[in-house]
């Protein structure tokens, strides 16, 4: 039964991966959401790599799923993010930072 749980949570995730690389920026929204909504930390490579997608909306999206994982790697990409065009992108970052900054002075 734990098997077969873990194969799903896999399959669920190589699902939301894929969906991150799909032409509508919906879907690749909604697959950022999910992965960070799995905790599961493999996922932040990708979604780090969404911070400089084409749609504003995704980046602005993988800066909030970066400060909900609180995954320090996230910090010096989080950093250069700030340089973003969009502000609404630039206020998610800052969020972002505190949150991780927040959760690492947590664990202390």
């Amino acid at each position: 039964m734990v098997q077969e749980d873990e194969s799903k949570s896999e399959e669920r995730l190589r699902y939301f991966l894929e969906n991150m690389t799909d032409e509508d920026p919906g879907v690749r929204w909604k697959a950022i959401e999910a992965l960070a909504r799995t905790r599961d930390r493999t996922a932040v490579g990708p979604i780090i790599a969404a911070l400089e997608d084409e749609d504003w909306r995704v980046r602005q999206k993988a800066a909030w799923a970066l400060g909900f994982l609180g995954d320090p790697t996230a910090y010096a990409p989080l950093q250069r993010a700030l340089r973003d065009g969009s502000e609404g992108v630039r206020d998610m970052v800052l969020e972002a930072l505190d949150e991780i900054r927040r959760k690492m002075i947590e664990k202390d």
